[in-house]
């Protein structure tokens, strides 16, 4: 219990040193995993029964060569498709984001040092310090935010390839 009272007020001291910014890192990446988990779930507890159906209404048509034969293969691929593809724009969008707000925060912090050197009339850097952590932080946040969604975003992304492919591969006309 300790120690996750420790995690908490290390988090919320990290988002004192980040400014505003970091809850915008926060909320991106909380989606962004959200997101791959409800990919994850899918690929693996619900896209396999979904193929076994498809497989089982596509072998149960007597005509699996004729030109309508070919066009419900074809409905039946690209539905599986979009099924498998669903979010993974916005995964990618979600990873593409975060650096850009880890900008924005690094912009909005060196704003906070001249506006401290605007008052003080001096490069004090006891009086900056603030400013310049809120410049680093959310930039570290963005990219190690970023960097932890590359990895499945691609692989997702790859996934949802190969197992349309397969499907096309199993779904074979006479």
């Amino acid at each position: 219990m300790m120690g996750l009272y420790q995690a908490g007020a290390a988090i919320r001291d990290l988002m004192g040193l980040g400014g505003d910014v970091l809850w915008a890192i926060m909320l991106a990446l909380f989606l962004m995993w959200t997101l791959i988990f409800e990919r994850l779930w899918y690929l693996y507890r619900v896209f396999p029964g979904r193929k076994r159906a498809i497989v089982r209404a596509w072998e149960s048509r007597s005509d699996r060569s004729s030109w309508y034969a070919r066009r419900i293969r074809d409905g039946l691929i690209s539905e599986a498709a979009l099924g498998l593809q669903l979010h993974i724009g916005l995964i990618k969008s979600l990873i593409a984001i975060c650096p850009l707000l880890g900008l924005l925060g690094t912009v909005t912090g060196m704003v906070a040092v001249f506006d401290v050197m605007t008052y003080s009339g001096s490069g004090n850097a006891r009086a900056m310090a603030g400013g310049v952590s809120m410049a680093t932080v959310p930039t570290m946040a963005g990219m190690v935010a970023a960097l932890s969604g590359i990895y499945f975003g691609t692989w997702l992304e790859r996934k949802a390839q190969v197992e349309t492919e397969t499907l096309q591969d199993l779904l074979q006309p006479h």
